[in-house]
């Protein structure tokens, strides 16, 4: 009998723990149904008034009504630019007279009377060169400039001996300098005497040297596919040393006719390119395809889909489409 007591107690437990979890499932579910009906009234309530509770989170994850969303932009006038295509290389600036000087007779150097950066006159006597031998004894041999100019390069220390063949040092006009650069194969077309390039010198960071090309070699160095042009400063300039190092932007073609943008401008839809036009009333852009041209430099000539004096968005454009609504904010709108 207390077994069967015990099992019926055992069952209205069971029973009374079943209601309560099915109690505490029911209130969960009206809980989940009158928040999801708060949401959904507030989701109204916002779009009907364009703000309010998630006013401020219009155009962002899908709340407010994107029509009302405004964009800040900057944009450029597209413009008539002149395009001035261009080389880079590297160069040499050398003297454009350098002469190498030899001893008439071998023998031994007894005195030098110059140094790397002399100034000589031609005739002026560089170096003696003793000749004797042992039982054989000759007056020293003096080594003369064979031009003024410059000592280029170290000479010949005392006590060296030389021959006829052995250069005691380089004479060159320090005044006037050139440029020796070697340019590409592929480029070799575009060269002509006259062309302008701007010279850098590491010594002298941020300033441009303007010089020309003077002489163009008529071959193409095999080993190297390359081809060399000589450069000449437009002005002379005293702060340029012959042996440094140069660094050659050499302007080969110049492009316009057609209206000009910045490359970031661009919006690239499956290899077809677009920009944005702001319209006639200065709040709205319009989505226009293109065709481009030549560039240089990271700027864009447009053959087609833009005209001179449009306003075409280079910034912020990535979330922008057809009609969308915009503020532009670039401070100096006539850029």
């Amino acid at each position: 009998m207390a077994d069967l007591d015990k099992e019926y107690l055992d069952e209205s437990e069971i029973k009374s723990s079943k209601k309560k979890v099915i109690v505490k499932n029911i209130i969960i579910i009206s809980v989940i149904i009158l928040l999801t009906l708060l949401a959904l009234f507030f989701i109204k309530k916002s779009k009907n008034k364009g703000h309010g509770a998630f006013g401020g989170l219009g155009g962002f994850g899908g709340f407010g009504n994107s029509s009302e969303v405004v964009t800040p932009v900057r944009t450029i006038t597209a413009k008539d630019t002149l395009l001035k295509d261009f080389v880079t290389t590297n160069g040499e600036i050398e003297t454009q007279t350098a002469i190498e000087v030899f001893p008439s007779m071998s023998g031994e150097v007894v005195q030098v009377n110059v140094s790397l950066g002399s100034p000589v006159k031609k005739g002026d006597v560089i170096a003696y060169i003793d000749p004797s031998t042992p039982g054989a004894y000759y007056a020293k041999s003096p080594v003369t400039a064979p031009i003024s100019g410059s000592i280029l390069s170290t000479p010949s220390k005392t006590g060296a001996k030389v021959s006829t063949s052995s250069v005691i040092t380089k004479i060159g006009d320090i005044e006037n300098l050139q440029i020796t650069a070697k340019i590409p194969e592929r480029f070799v077309a575009e060269l002509r005497i006259g062309q302008k390039a701007e010279i850098s010198l590491e010594a002298y960071p941020g300033v441009i040297f303007p010089a020309s090309v003077v002489r163009i070699s008529p071959v193409l160095d095999a080993s190297t596919r390359t081809k060399e042009i000589i450069l000449n400063f437009d002005k002379s300039d005293s702060r340029i040393d012959a042996g440094m190092f140069a660094k050659v932007k050499l302007y080969t073609s110049e492009y316009s006719g057609y209206p000009v943008i910045p490359q970031d401008s661009l919006v690239n839809n499956n290899d077809n390119y677009f920009v944005y036009v702001v319209n006639e009333d200065g709040q709205t852009v319009s989505k226009r395809q293109v065709t481009l041209g030549k560039i240089v430099d990271g700027y864009y000539q447009l053959l087609t889909g833009v005209e001179m004096g449009e306003r075409i968005v280079t910034e912020g454009m990535l979330t922008l489409s057809q009609g969308s609504k915009i503020k532009d904010i670039t401070k100096n709108r006539g850029n």
